[in-house]
């Protein structure tokens, strides 16, 4: 049997993939060295708090926006800078790991497209969503377009569970268990209303994976015409 002794030990990242998380770990590097006074000076302190309220989610511009059917750039922009954005580095990193992990398995199933799609529809869906339901005056961080990575990963699991025979039910286990922790930290900590753009974001991904990936549109024209 011919074993490649050039392959490497783990299969590589989709290029897309490492993008994304380039564009979620330069803004954190350059905060934290602003913060840690090794770029800036003394004002670069405040890097952080001027691109929230330059780029984060404003619940307050949404409302606004939603008032008086108007959708300025500066504000409707927000929809996709916000994941780019993290209160601090703990969650950047929380974030940033979960995308590694969950882009390289829907990249290697539905293709880079798909998971450029996923991830930026989520987090449209998610915010919109997000500003409908809530006060809440900020949304920042790419928690909601992982889960909508998330979303991805669990409609790969739950075709392949109906293609076994098995209950799908169980393809909803980690987004479960993803919502168990938030509850449980709510009851606990004042965590804020962010999970409800996290939820958006997987039903979102879910609900997209079944026509981006290779083959959906062909497969819903297929059910739309046997109707």
């Amino acid at each position: 049997m011919h074993q490649d002794h050039n392959a490497p030990p783990v299969n590589p990242l989709p290029p897309v993939v490492w993008l994304l998380f380039a564009g979620i770990a330069v803004p954190e590097l350059i905060f934290l060295m602003a913060e840690n006074r090794m770029i800036g000076g003394a004002e670069a302190i405040g890097w952080r708090t001027n691109a929230f309220g330059n780029y984060g989610f404003s619940g307050i511009a949404f409302d606004w926006m939603i008032r008086n059917n108007q959708a300025p750039f500066e504000y409707a922009m927000r929809v996709f800078t916000y994941p780019f954005l993290h209160q601090a580095f703990t969650s950047a990193i929380f974030s940033g790991v979960m995308l590694l992990a969950m882009g390289k398995l829907v990249g290697e199933a539905m293709g880079q497209l798909a998971v450029i799609l996923i991830f930026v529809l989520s987090g449209v869906f998610g915010a919109i969503v997000f500003g409908l339901i809530t006060d809440q005056a900020w949304l920042i961080g790419a928690f909601p377009c992982v889960y909508g990575l998330i979303g991805g990963y669990s409609f790969l699991l739950w075709q392949r569970l109906a293609g076994t025979g098995m209950q799908q039910l169980q393809a909803f286990r980690l987004i479960a268990f993803l919502m168990g922790i938030q509850l449980f930290f709510g009851i606990f900590f004042v965590t804020g209303l962010d999970w409800i753009a996290e939820l958006a974001g997987f039903v979102c991904g879910f609900a997209i994976s079944a026509v981006v990936m290779p083959g959906g549109l062909a497969r819903i024209r297929a059910l739309l015409q046997r109707r």
